[in-house]
């Protein structure tokens, strides 16, 4: 496999795991590393398809796009985090001062804070959402508002796939002015570090995306250790049909049907269609990490990394640790591990994708792939090569 992008020889265990990946069914696929504020590694290898541009296993290259799903939620969290900064929104302020359509069916006290801690019992949606209504905002913010919650808010602990975005998106685009979620997150997080990172592709960078699929393995390989909270999370979803785990994922169907779509590619789905490359999320990440470098200031970058919640899920049936958006790291968990430091933060994406930083490393993470595996948290194949970046540093 050939192996593209820049780094020094110190920084080849590193290059090394992420090589041994396409022995496993990697197909195409990129890390990035920034130490101390210097991109160190930018790595990129294997071939993407993109079928609505006529694609066909062509070269996966630096600027190839690629859905990273929930690790988008971590940039939700610094936008709304930038704005809790600027006092133009408040931790313990009720949604409804910004919102007053929210307060319907008894949403009137839920705060912010729980909102974005996944504390206010909004993890689903209760009443059928029609296909294509995820796409519009206008109307998918209208579902959102007369939605109720699961359970009383703060009583319990629910990862919310989907809804989150919708829900924290609204906010970032009434306390800002800006038009849109992603007309934000361009000004004020993107456009300043330089980086491709688009919740909503713009036409001209369509042709640039890389199709998701399944992680195909090698016939013999064994499933990954990590795979079994995935077995666990579909009988969850198969014991109970109206539950909120089974609502909160296929609620409408096309949640899990579209991804490759020009639709979704243009939809603002702020918790689960980021498109971006490892580089960026690398970047983002490696800002945070190195005294917040001007996106989040030094008072409030801790709450990145305060732990505000830690529960056995309600919606995912394994125990999360998050602070105020981003998830924290679990001693006991190697797929929960976000860096090596106590003050570790990031987020995972369903099937593989990573952005992380580890503030006492002053590292920052970033993975990307097209090709799913089947654990909840972070993939083996993301695991292998934060433990080779470890390496690395710990061996100065």
């Amino acid at each position: 496999m050939q192996i593209n992008g820049q780094w020094s020889p110190r920084w080849q265990p590193l290059v090394d795991a992420f090589a041994a990946n396409f022995s496993q069914g990697e197909e195409g696929a990129g890390v990035a590393l920034y130490h101390r504020g210097e991109l160190v590694v930018n790595l990129w290898a294997g071939v993407r398809s993109n079928k609505l541009a006529g694609i066909e296993r062509e070269p996966w290259c630096e600027d190839t796009l690629v859905n990273v799903f929930s690790s988008g939620k971590g940039l939700v969290a610094l936008c709304v985090l930038q704005l809790v900064a600027e006092g133009k929104l408040v931790l313990e302020q009720p949604v409804v001062e910004l919102w007053p359509e929210f307060a319907q069916a008894g949403k009137g006290d839920i705060t912010l804070r729980q909102l974005l801690c996944h504390r206010s019992g909004l993890s689903a949606f209760h009443a059928h959402i029609a296909n294509g209504q995820i796409f519009d905002w206008d109307a998918i913010s209208s579902a959102v508002a007369a939605e109720s919650p699961w359970w009383q808010p703060d009583e319990g602990q629910g990862y919310s796939p989907f809804m989150y975005g919708w829900m924290l998106g609204e906010l970032v685009k009434r306390a800002s002015g800006y038009a849109s979620f992603n007309h934000y997150l361009q000004a004020r997080v993107a456009q300043p570090l330089g980086v491709n990172c688009h919740v909503g592709v713009p036409d001209e960078l369509l042709a640039t995306i890389a199709d998701t699929g399944p992680l195909k393995r090698p016939t013999g390989l064994p499933v990954q250790s990590n795979g079994a909270d995935s077995i666990a999370l579909g009988k969850i979803m198969k014991a109970d049909p109206r539950g909120v785990t089974n609502r909160a994922f296929s609620n409408p169907i096309t949640l899990m049907t579209a991804t490759n779509t020009r639709e979704w590619r243009q939809a603002q789905i702020p918790a689960a269609n980021a498109h971006t490359t490892a580089a960026a999320l690398a970047r983002i990440y490696g800002a945070l990490a190195n005294a917040g470098e001007g996106l989040l200031d030094s008072a409030h970058l801790p709450l990145c990394w305060q732990q505000q919640t830690f529960e056995q899920d309600r919606v995912l049936g394994l125990p999360l640790r998050f602070g105020c958006g981003f998830m924290l790291s679990q001693a006991a968990r190697a797929d929960c591990r976000y860096g090596r430091g106590a003050r570790g933060f990031g987020h995972p994406g369903a099937g593989g994708s990573l952005g992380f930083a580890d503030p006492d490393y002053q590292l920052g993470f970033g993975y990307v792939t097209a090709r799913m595996g089947q654990g909840l948290l972070i993939d083996e194949r993301a695991v292998r090569m934060v433990d080779a970046a470890y390496q690395v540093l710990e061996a100065q």
